[in-house]
């Protein structure tokens, strides 16, 4: 019995050995071929993007009946579980709001202190409501809870504007978070980062993050982009096919370095249609390059502000080698800049021979009724321009005369910014009712001229169109 037991045993034994290596065998050979058959593949970005996006509006479309009494009892629960007091701000404008389709016009956070939990209770809002604009200008955020709260809008696709100005301490992942918002955001298309300094890791991870951005709307004011920083954005927006405006004031903005680099941009970028570089130092030399980058546009840049910018009448002969051969610009602003009557003269007949520019500021340009003279000039003989800015400035009986009887002629200007007219001691009686007489006159032509323009319009509107994309220019700088 204990012999038989034994071998039985052993034969056991060895059945179980065999049985292991043919197991051991087996898991071998799945492994080998699992090996062999495993592909790892990922769609292209732009599936990836679609899907995700999808996704997203899919869960709004299930929120679209959410009213904003259930966002706000929402809001106030995820308050609760994040142990964190509602911000009393939120809960008046969800209770004065007025949402249409799950979309409401503005969610206004500016100068609230949105710590991580904060942030973090925000999502009951984010994730039920579409919002036209988010404001969290100086909301001191955190750098944990700022990434948390730019990821939820992201994955929510929460806005389509918005404003994280005045935030100085957002660390490395809060830049990390807005760099992934800009690249993967289907509906974002305005961001406002002014007041922050834009240097090293904030200036890279935007520029990069601007290769394949979305964005038509890119505000930085006073970001300290002079010199590497700027360099750093301008080399991401040469390629960039998606920004139309680019807002740069107060950026101490040199006329070297700085303008070069804009110069280049201008040279190579078609798809940007606003440069707003008031309140910097391009100077002469730097009109210089900026005029050599637009000479090279056949399309592109339609507005150019250059307000405040140590500009002077040096610098319009740079101006007037551009002016004739300029296709595209429609609205230049050289307000605030010491251009005198001689650079009004400077540019007279190039402007005469400029088939494009619609609007020009000159405002507070050190002009006189010579200046006026020269500028009626070329009112008389242009069939285009519909703006003209001579605020602040020296424009007396002589030049306002002049301007009259240019009106007279001029079919296009709807508008001739003058200053009004204060009553002075120094100017008889008869001066006085005559400068008068000639406001009043401007006014009526431009007056008259608008309504002949609004007639034309809407004639042209019923007739089909010779070409796509002949619009006009659509900013809040244009009469329309």
């Amino acid at each position: 019995m204990t012999s038989c037991s034994d071998d039985e045993e052993q034969s056991d034994e060895g059945e179980e050995t065999n049985n292991k290596k043919q197991h051991q065998k087996k898991k071998k050979t799945k492994k080998k071929g699992s090996k062999a058959e495993k592909h790892v593949s990922f769609p292209p970005d732009e599936l990836i993007v679609s899907g995700f996006s999808e996704h997203r509006d899919n869960d709004r479309k299930g929120d679209s009946c959410v009213t904003l009494a259930e966002v706000m009892s929402a809001y106030e629960q995820s308050c609760s579980r994040h142990q964190v007091e509602p911000k009393e701000c939120v809960l008046q404008q969800l209770q004065q709001g007025v949402c249409v389709g799950g979309g409401v016009k503005c969610l206004d956070l500016k100068g609230e202190r949105l710590d991580q939990r904060s942030c973090e209770a925000l999502e009951a809002v984010v994730k039920s409501l579409h919002f036209d604009f988010i404001n969290l200008q100086a909301a001191q955020l955190e750098e944990n809870g700022a990434a948390s709260l730019l990821d939820m809008i992201l994955y929510y696709e929460s806005t389509t504007h918005l404003d994280i100005s005045d935030n100085s301490s957002m660390g490395t992942s809060c830049w990390r978070a807005l760099a992934h918002l800009i690249k993967q955001s289907v509906r974002l298309s305005r961001l406002d980062v002014c007041n922050v300094p834009l240097v090293d890791y904030p200036a890279q991870s935007l520029s990069k993050a601007l290769l394949t951005g979305r964005l038509t709307a890119l505000h930085l004011h006073n970001a300290q982009l002079s010199g590497v920083p700027l360099y750093t954005l301008i080399s991401a927006l040469r390629s960039n096919k998606a920004l139309k405006e680019l807002h740069l004031t107060d950026n101490q903005l040199n006329s070297y370095q700085d303008a070069l680099q804009l110069g280049d941009l201008l040279r190579y970028n078609t798809t940007l249609q606003t440069l707003q570089l008031s309140n910097n130092n391009v100077a002469d030399a730097g009109l210089e390059e900026l005029c050599d980058g637009l000479r090279h546009q056949a399309a592109g840049l339609k507005v150019l502000l250059l307000r405040n910018n140590q500009i002077t009448a040096d610098g319009m002969v740079h101006l007037a080698k551009a002016l004739p051969v300029l296709r595209v610009l429609q609205v230049l602003d050289l307000g605030e800049n010491l251009l005198g009557n001689e650079g009004i003269q400077e540019i007279r007949e190039p402007l005469m021979q400029n088939l494009s520019v619609l609007q020009l500021g000159l405002a507070k340009t050190d002009i006189t009724c010579e200046g006026a003279v020269a500028l009626a000039e070329f009112l008389a003989e242009s069939h285009q321009i519909e703006q003209l800015d001579l605020r602040h400035n020296e424009v007396k009986v002589g030049g306002l005369m002049a301007l009259c009887l240019a009106l007279r002629i001029n079919s296009s200007l709807t508008a001739l910014d003058v200053d009004p007219h204060r009553p002075s001691q120094e100017l008889d009686e008869f001066l006085t009712e005559t400068q008068k007489r000639l406001q009043s006159e401007i006014v009526q032509r431009c007056i008259a001229n608008a309504g002949r323009s609004n007639i034309n319009t809407e004639t042209s509107e019923s007739l089909p169109a010779e070409a796509e994309g002949t619009t006009r220019l659509q900013t809040e700088t244009t009469r329309r």
